[in-house]
């Protein structure tokens, strides 16, 4: 499984789930009595999930530091262990959510046939759709350089982060039965007055930092001068952001679509 930090985890999921939380709806979440957030990274569904449910949220990771921030962070019971053999007696659970998971597993299918064994209602998955991403910005390479770079990084991971319908032919490999599926799509905009989050962006940008989280994807599908060519255009473009910044003139918006799969177990 690919290893992210606290700091990333904040960042690309900043903001999810701010506004309506109506393709949660599928879930039941109001009838739930003990629902896992399996993958649940520093707990930010984990925290959706407990506002939305009296059930018992309980949260899975198996990477310890950011275990530590969901446990610190949302007062949940917080266990380690892997999504594709959890440490838990099947049937634990009447949901079985993850966020972001199945798209950084080698083996999805793995983890939903776990799923399916301990629920004994619903499992369910939010996955983005990476091949979709929309970019519009005032800054015009921009996009064109993060297209480039989405489509390089897409080539070179090693795990599937474009499911897509995909999506829902895994639930039904996984045996899980009235598979539903419905879009929810995070929309991150950055415009006047910038914010500190905005301007860390901007920064890590023009240090060539936010290339660098994926270099070990990029370097599998460039060469050496492709990618030390394709930071320094990355470098320039950061710079023209900051100055598009301090002029106020900046703005910046994402979509990114998040496939919301639903399906029963009865484990």
């Amino acid at each position: 499984m690919r290893k992210f930090s606290p700091e990333y985890l904040r960042r690309t999921r900043e903001g999810m789930w701010a506004g309506s939380r109506e393709a949660l709806e599928p879930l039941s979440l109001s009838d739930r009595k003990r629902v896992l957030d399996a993958g649940a990274g520093t707990g930010e569904l984990a925290r959706v999930l407990d506002a939305e449910s009296p059930a018992a949220v309980v949260c899975l990771d198996a990477d310890p530091e950011l275990l530590g921030v969901a446990r610190a962070e949302t007062g949940l019971d917080a266990v380690g262990g892997d999504a594709t053999r959890p440490p838990f007696a099947d049937g634990s659970f009447d949901l079985v959510v993850c966020q972001a998971l199945l798209v950084n597993l080698p083996d999805p299918a793995a983890a939903l046939r776990a799923f399916a064994d301990l629920s004994t209602d619903l499992v369910a998955a939010i996955e983005p759709d990476n091949a979709d991403v929309g970019v519009d910005s005032t800054v015009e390479e921009e996009v064109e350089l993060e297209r480039r770079v989405r489509a390089a990084y897409i080539e070179g991971v090693e795990t599937d982060v474009a499911m897509g319908d995909r999506l829902v032919s895994l639930f039904r490999e996984a045996g899980l039965t009235e598979v539903r599926t419905r879009r929810y799509y995070h929309r991150k905009v950055t415009e006047p007055p910038y914010d500190d989050a905005a301007l860390s962006a901007a920064a890590r940008k023009a240090s060539g930092g936010a290339l660098s989280e994926h270099e070990a994807e990029l370097r599998r599908t460039l060469s050496a001068e492709e990618f030390d060519a394709l930071r320094g255009e990355w470098r320039e473009m950061g710079r023209d952001v900051i100055d598009a910044m301090r002029a106020g003139t900046y703005r910046r918006a994402e979509v990114v679509p998040f496939d919301v799969v639903v399906g029963r177990g009865g484990g």
